[in-house]
């Protein structure tokens, strides 16, 4: 008898870097750029740390850099749109803060990209969360994840030109040479690969939230569902204790490292059981644990995971035999590696040079015009998942099926009868004229009559 996929929520936190270009005034520095960014956020909210009426939020967050963190999703349709809105979102700034520059008789160009890492060599994140089963004593299973989560970036690593002592190479991961951890309730100081800190966001007597942090912003819609469905069906495995004790990697920092270099998916992951497993061959046993765990708990699937299950298995199966072509407009490492060898081809430029480091990173940035993605995009040469409707919905309304609902509800009444307020990611309140506030410990819950109440007496 078939059974529905245990239900989960995610969520995506983006961090975006941003600069901008002069032609008749001083270069911002990353503080007074981000002011213009948020000039009309502060403007309409009296803060630049807000929840908007789509169930999401967006602030600014240390070192200048805008973030956006989706809505709580239980659906992958919802995840990913969400996230794509949160670009559009920041696009729209950026577009607005031109606008405002223009309006001081400054001309300039305001650049937001959807990568990890700066020129500099900074790296900023995107973090994806999953709601867990607290019974589970998941800190004895994490263990078990590491080897999928260091081998999955053959098909969710973004790419990136990479300057070492050797020179310069093209590697499968942004985020890769940026993990000096394991496990850890750290998240700067030593960046782990998963986060620990207890932070359910939830009923902390009923669940935990897994954040993971080792993983790249994505610009392709399939590589986004591939990085968060992959990790669901895992997560499933984990839960149900299927995940074998002999899949632990001995060294991960220098695993992720290593497959980031071998874009053949044949660099050796060492397990401490002695073993040695190739990338692809890691990846392999991942997939038929989830395929195998499917069939034995008679697990149904949605489309998306249907898409996303079969997709893996392709790619496991390119990678094998030595032939990626099929996924040069799927996933984004791909994409980018046959767009600077066609610039390579054609202008005569070695990898390290200063226009093929311009080529890839404008391949991040967000405006509809001069982002590379963006234009692939719009000449139909880049796979969708999610459609543009999808996504501007997604920019207005939040998902129906989670708490963000009533959040979303709530805010926009709040914004229509001039309430004040204020919201977190557990707790509704209004201020005046009396205070009163809603605890919602369940993420899952898209009813409340007590928030009707709350709306109701605005």
């Amino acid at each position: 008898m078939s059974v529905a996929l245990p239900r989960r929520i995610f969520g995506i936190e983006t961090e975006y870097g941003i600069t901008c270009s002069m032609e008749n005034h001083r270069r911002l520095t990353p503080d007074e750029l981000a002011r213009y960014l948020f000039s009309d956020i502060v403007d309409k909210y009296r803060s630049n740390n807000v929840f908007l009426p789509n169930g999401g939020r967006l602030y600014l967050d240390v070192g200048s850099h805008p973030e956006y963190a989706t809505a709580e999703c239980d659906l992958l349709t919802d995840v990913l749109a969400q996230e794509k809105a949160g670009d559009e979102i920041v696009s729209q700034m950026a577009r607005t803060a031109e606008a405002k520059l223009a309006s001081e008789g400054i001309t300039g160009r305001v650049f937001v990209f959807k990568n990890n890492t700066d020129s500099s060599g900074n790296s900023y994140g995107c973090h994806e969360n999953y709601l867990i089963n607290r019974k589970l004593d998941y800190l004895q299973h994490l263990d078990g994840l590491l080897p999928f989560l260091v081998t999955r970036q053959l098909f969710c690593g973004a790419g990136k030109l990479l300057k070492t002592s050797s020179g310069v190479v093209y590697v499968m991961s942004q985020r890769a040479d940026h993990m000096w951890d394991a496990v850890s309730s750290a998240t700067t100081r030593s960046r782990p690969m998963i986060n620990t800190r207890d932070e359910p966001h939830a009923n902390s007597d009923k669940y935990r939230r897994l954040h993971v942090i080792s993983g790249d912003s994505n610009m392709s819609e399939t590589a986004m569902l591939l990085k968060v469905a992959t990790m669901d069906l895992v997560l499933a495995v984990m839960e149900a204790g299927a995940i074998p004790a002999n899949l632990r990697v001995d060294n991960p920092m220098k695993a992720i490292r290593d497959v980031a270099r071998d874009l053949s998916g044949c660099a050796q992951v060492q397990l401490q059981d002695g073993r040695t497993l190739s990338a692809v061959e890691t990846q392999r046993i991942y997939y038929e644990l989830v395929c195998s765990n499917i069939e034995r708990f008679g697990w149904e699937l949605t489309e998306l995971h249907h898409q996303a299950l079969k997709l893996w298995g392709q790619i496991i199966s390119a990678f094998e035999n030595g032939n990626l072509s099929d996924f040069d407009s799927v996933l984004d490492w791909r994409i980018k590696l046959q767009l600077l060898k066609a610039f390579q081809d054609e202008q005569g430029l070695a990898l390290d040079s200063a226009k093929l480091a311009q080529v890839e990173l404008m391949y991040h940035e967000l405006s509809a015009d001069r982002g590379i993605y963006n234009l692939l995009l719009s000449q139909d040469r880049i796979n969708r998942v999610v459609s543009n409707t999808e996504i501007e919905s997604a920019t207005k309304l939040p998902p129906q099926t989670t708490r963000a609902k009533l959040r979303g509800e709530f805010l926009s009444a709040a914004k229509k009868t001039k309430t004040s307020i204020a919201t977190d990611w557990m707790h509704l309140k209004v201020n005046l004229p009396v205070e009163r506030s809603v605890s919602l410990p369940d993420p899952f819950s898209a009813t409340d009559d007590r928030v009707q109440d709350l709306i109701s007496q605005m």
